[in-house]
């Protein structure tokens, strides 16, 4: 999951005959505490305001969980919405797939043990986000 700039936000490794939208809940529940430049005092909203996915999360049930942590779904739905308007948003996601792809041992997954995949999934994200702090001056 990632931010509207591309900034991950949060990330898991799942097997893979795992279905996407089935681990929609984990996904948003692992997403930390966000502080918006805008509202410096207060309390940091826990999550982001609306939420854009592909058709593999679209489900009554995604929808409703969505609903009840106060996240407007973006959802297209099957055979009623077209995927090439979601598509301005979805992109982000894929930049993001492309640059973790940089790292080989993310690409193709070599360690036999979830917890070093993990640790390198953790490590591509940091240098992810280590790539917008010196694009934007902040380091």
């Amino acid at each position: 999951m990632a931010d509207r700039r591309g900034v991950p936000l949060a990330a898991f490794s799942t097997a893979a005959n795992v279905n996407e939208g089935t681990v929609l809940e984990r996904l948003v529940d692992a997403i930390p505490p966000l502080r918006l430049p805008h509202r410096g005092r207060g309390r940091p909203r826990h999550r982001p305001t609306k939420l854009h996915a592909d058709k593999a999360y679209a489900s009554r049930k995604n929808r409703a969980l969505l609903r009840r942590r106060h996240i407007a779904p973006r959802i297209a739905r099957p055979k009623v919405d077209s995927s090439k308007k979601l598509g301005r948003h979805r992109w982000v996601a894929e930049r993001d797939f492309a640059w973790l792809h940089r790292n080989r041992r993310l690409l193709v997954r070599y360690e036999r043990r979830p917890e070093l995949h993990d640790a390198f999934l953790s490590l591509g994200c940091a240098l992810v986000c280590w790539q917008f702090l010196q694009r934007d001056g902040l380091c």
